[in-house]
């Protein structure tokens, strides 16, 4: 194999994400252990380089014609990965000095030379094997700051959990704040997430109401069920759009132009200042939840709710 297929293969093998497995990536590595297409890995160095010294090291050795504004590439796709998997390190410089340089570390050092002995597949899984005794794989230390990040969220009486994102927060408090105080005892039959769009899709729930879904139909962001009412809440999360304008109820009583539960059309916002931003957009007959106010509700249904208290 090619050198550059080797330490893709090994790139891999230590468990790097699939985008610093790339040929970028690769030559990277190449370049910081100045090891050229004919060289063996047993010459692999470590010494101080910059960014702009792997660009001009690929060029010359690797045909390759990065331009030197491809710097921040280098840096976003390869330098910033390879240091959280503690195969480079840097100087400690300011970023924006001149003297700002990377090296391979000492350990991943070793791991490049020991393919002089065995560059086979079997041979690069093993020192790979070495490597992450006491490493851990890029791969599961993302996957773990992700599983961080995620919102927690009780649906239907089960754990699952959202993606972060300000929608996704929107839709948590949804479910965890307007439901029990204005949906009491229903169930949700649709909610999707940023990642799984079909996180709850209750599709048998919803066929036995009728509803005419097709792939030409968006359906909002949460419905809600309340079956000792026989009520269905169309809920709506606006985070930069898509509030329960009259073009949007209309599209919905059509999708459920067979469904005899009654149906209540809300749009929730995260904040006063958000619905101020659509209030001129909401259709009349429906309703508005903030979350920042959980306990009350805006109600544009003209003298529906008119009277004393």
């Amino acid at each position: 194999m090619d050198k550059v297929s080797i330490v893709k293969i090994l790139l891999k093998a230590i468990g790097m994400p699939d985008a610093q497995q790339s040929k970028l990536c690769a030559l990277t590595i190449l370049a910081m252990a100045k090891i050229r297409q004919d060289d063996s890995f047993n010459v692999a160095t470590n010494d101080w380089i910059r960014i702009h010294d792997v660009i001009a090291f690929v060029n010359a050795n690797y045909g390759m014609d990065y331009a030197e504004n491809t710097r921040e590439t280098f840096r976003k796709h390869a330098m910033h990965h390879f240091r959280t998997a503690a195969i480079i390190e840097d100087n400690g410089e300011a970023t924006n000095s001149p003297n700002y340089k990377y090296r391979i570390t000492n350990e991943f050092l070793e791991v490049l030379k020991m393919l002089a002995e065995d560059d086979s597949a079997s041979g690069i899984e093993n020192v790979a094997s070495l490597f992450l005794s006491n490493h851990s794989k890029l791969i599961d230390i993302y996957a773990s700051k992700r599983k961080i990040r995620k919102l927690p969220v009780k649906i239907n009486s089960k754990d699952y959990a959202f993606s972060p994102g300000l929608h996704n927060k929107l839709q948590k408090a949804i479910l965890e704040e307007f439901a029990p105080r204005f949906a009491p005892h229903s169930e949700c039959l649709y909610v999707g997430d940023t990642v799984n769009k079909n996180l709850i899709n209750d599709s048998h729930k919803l066929a036995e109401l009728e509803f005419e879904i097709s792939i030409h139909n968006k359906l909002p962001d949460v419905i809600l069920y309340r079956e000792d009412k026989d009520w269905l809440y169309f809920i709506e999360a606006v985070v930069s759009g898509g509030p329960m304008s009259p073009e949007r109820v209309k599209d919905i009583k059509t999708m459920t132009a067979n469904v005899k539960s009654g149906k209540i059309f809300i749009t929730a916002f995260l904040t006063l200042s958000k619905y101020k931003r659509f209030y001129d957009s909401l259709a009349w007959e429906t309703e508005v939840w903030i979350a920042d106010f959980p306990e009350h509700m805006i109600h544009l249904n003209g003298d529906k709710f008119l009277g004393p208290r």
